[in-house]
């Protein structure tokens, strides 16, 4: 159908694992009409999970775009991945909508996904929705669930609707002032809802207040919208993706309430580079310039590279001409799709509040921006708050002729992913790859071997210790070598001392009286920065230091830069051993969810590993979620052994939080090994 940005409601499904996000958008798309009956995750017939691995998984492993019409609106849809070790890809497609659904499993009730993805979208500005799935199980507490949503994300969290009839049927709650249902009662349910919405409108409050008579639904359209915007409203509808039941009155809250690109909060752009950085407002106007957002790069055999993008300012059409952030070449749109799960379809015109895609454009990224003027050159998005990779494998290929290919293929899958991360390690001559989780990675292995068909051996790579100091000093190194010819000649006097943690590096000079001529300066600062990457007391990366080199000296005729490296180097690494330094550990927030009984169980064994337990938070069905630190080089078969202890029915998810000092009997032995191996070679 014709439609215009007023029509357009764009909404992504998030939550835990197994919540039935997957089930539901087929559910919603066989409801609507644009697929003759739903598929089934477990047989493989969905129209999302279409990659082969999906399939033999049985759960998303990463976004998919569908749309379809209802009642006079154009809905969008991302279905995205539940399981906490892919949750860069639900995170990426936040930007793309205005409405965040974060669906929970009624029997599984509040997971750990569940609050981090309510709180990226809040973060992010976006309207949410709570649906509750699966509502037909066994075993499930619907008013205690409802009454928990509310007590962890506040009672903003008010139901739209409520199941009826032994949950065969859902009555609506907000045009509906009274009704017959399972539990609560509609009529108290629709008064909170009205209550709510108006708080947001003085003149409208009073109007309702003065008044006492119920208010027509176009009087509460802007006001729900508004409260929606603003947090003071999180709806709850109630679903079961299996039977069907509450999938058309989905359908009906997301075409009458959900908001469309000009409802919704504006994406938070800012424009220029540093101290010259201005917010710049996006205007969903068809006739401006065009303003886009890349929220989703993929290698597709057939296509080749593919950018999703989502159009906020203006319309693109085929042979566009479009530049890519601050580039100075604007590249041609020859061909503009849309995705329906992994078909392609090529469309005209893309309008804003429209998903669109181009494909083999080699210069496009994640998180790129696409316009049609420089008048938008610099122009940036607010970042997504990407989990940080912090597990790794070492990798490598089996054949020596394959180290190209693999390149390559890394390349593309670091594209895809914006939460693996490569790193290559000249002290350990190691390449790794880093991810969230053992099996975020082991699938992304699978990945490179099954797609690009790359024979791989994997190993558990050297824990990325860094040093630091702790203490300023200072050193004086002379490099002088004398050969036949002309010589060498270098001095170098600098100071370090420590920066806060996380701070980075700094490097200035305050040599006058030219001492060191300023051309070579940089052939210090290289110097140093060669030492720091190699390390000084146990070959880890340096960091968190000032450096101020204060004096030196030279030769006219055999100060040379390579001269000058070597005493920046050596300089660096004399004063850093006379700083008091420390080697520092990956420190990384654990949040475990386990059954009640093995509580005691896991807190030991974090005990026992240097963890320390932050605190616990009860879940339905007898489940507790414990919040610890631990070191990451204490949770190598860490995976395995809550399983053991668990019966296999624990989950865990880990985040880079800090770095702090190794103990001292484990620097002790980190640095005698070190130096062995140096004294070996």
């Amino acid at each position: 159908m014709a439609y215009t940005t007023e029509d357009i409601r764009n909404i992504v499904l998030v939550g835990h694992a197994a919540a039935g996000k997957t089930s539901l958008t087929d559910a919603l798309l066989a409801a609507a009409g644009r697929i003759a009956t739903a598929g089934d995750v477990a047989r493989g017939t969905t129209l999302c999970d279409f990659d082969p691995l999906e399939k033999e998984r049985g759960h998303s492993l990463d976004a998919s775009l569908v749309s379809f019409d209802w009642q006079g609106c154009h809905v969008n849809i991302l279905d995205t991945p539940g399981a906490p070790d892919y949750l860069g890809k639900a995170v990426a497609a936040l930007p793309a909508v205005e409405t965040a659904a974060v669906v929970v499993n009624a029997r599984s009730g509040i997971e750990s996904v569940t609050g981090r993805m309510l709180q990226r979208a809040a973060e992010r500005g976006l309207c949410r929705l709570i649906v509750v799935n699966r509502i037909d199980a066994e075993d499930v507490d619907l008013p205690a669930l409802l009454d928990e949503l509310q007590q962890t994300f506040g009672r903003e969290c008010l139901p739209l609707n409520l199941p009826a009839d032994g949950a065969t049927r859902i009555v609506d709650c907000f045009f509906n002032p009274s009704g017959d249902s399972d539990f609560s009662s509609v009529a108290e349910v629709h008064q909170a809802l009205i209550d709510q919405v108006v708080e947001v409108n003085e003149e409208l409050m009073a109007l309702y207040l003065e008044q006492g008579e119920e208010l027509a639904p176009e009087q509460l359209h802007e006001p729900f919208e508004q409260a929606l915007r603003e947090g003071h409203l999180i709806p709850v509808c109630f679903v079961s993706a299996r039977t069907g039941v509450g999938v058309p009155e989905l359908l009906d809250a997301i075409a009458r309430l959900a908001p469309n690109p000009t409802e919704g909060n504006p994406p938070q752009c800012i424009i220029g580079e540093g101290d010259l950085a201005a917010p710049y407002h996006v205007v969903p106007d068809p006739s401006r310039h065009v303003v886009a957002h890349v929220f989703k790069v993929v290698f597709d055999p057939f296509v080749g590279k593919l950018a999703l993008f989502r159009i906020h300012q203006g319309t693109v059409t085929k042979d566009s001409q479009l530049y890519i952030g601050d580039a100075r070449k604007p590249f041609k749109v020859g061909h503009l799709f849309t995705l329906f799960g992994k078909e392609h379809p090529q469309v005209e015109r893309g309008i804003p509040g429209d998903i669109r895609a181009v494909a083999k454009v080699d210069d496009i990224h994640l998180d790129a921006i696409l316009h049609d003027s420089h008048d938008e050159d610099f122009l940036h998005l607010q970042p997504s708050r990407f989990p940080l990779p912090v597990a790794g494998l070492a990798i490598r290929v089996r054949r020596t002729q394959d180290e190209q290919r693999l390149a390559e293929a890394l390349h593309k899958l670091l594209e895809e992913d914006p939460c693996l991360a490569l790193e290559s390690d000249p002290t350990t001559r190691e390449t790794v790859l880093r991810g969230l989780s053992e099996l975020h990675l082991r699938t992304a292995i699978e990945q490179l071997m099954v797609r690009y068909r790359i024979e791989l051996e994997t190993s558990k790579p050297t824990v990325a210790y860094r040093e630091t100091i702790t203490a300023a000093a200072g050193a004086q190194y002379r490099h002088k070598k004398q050969t036949g010819g002309a010589g060498q000649f270098g001095e170098v006097v600098l100071q370090v001392e420590p920066l806060p943690r996380g701070a980075g590096f700094e490097f200035s000079s305050a040599v006058v009286g030219g001492a060191i001529p300023g051309p070579l300066v940089p052939a210090v600062e290289k110097g140093v920065r060669e030492a720091m990457s190699a390390g000084a007391i146990a070959g880890f990366p340096i960091v968190d230091l000032k450096v101020v080199v204060t004096d030196g000296k030279h030769h006219p005729v055999d100060s040379k830069e390579v001269a000058f490296v070597a005493a920046g180097r050596k300089a660096l690494l004399a004063a850093v051993r006379d700083a008091r330094p420390v080697l520092m550990e990956p420190i990384v927030d654990l949040e475990v969810q386990v059954p009640q009984d093995a509580m005691g169980s896991v807190t030991g064994d974090l005990a026992g590993r240097r963890g320390r337990v932050l605190g616990t938070r009860s879940l339905p069905l007898g489940r507790i979620v414990v919040l610890a630190q631990a070191p990451l080089a204490e949770l190598d078969d860490y995976p395995e052994r809550l399983k053991a202890m668990t019966g296999g029915s624990a989950t865990f998810t880990l985040e880079l939080a800090q770095y702090e000092p190794v103990p001292e009997p484990l620097q002790r032995k980190l640095c005698g090994s070190y130096k062995s191996s140096i004294e070996t070679d």
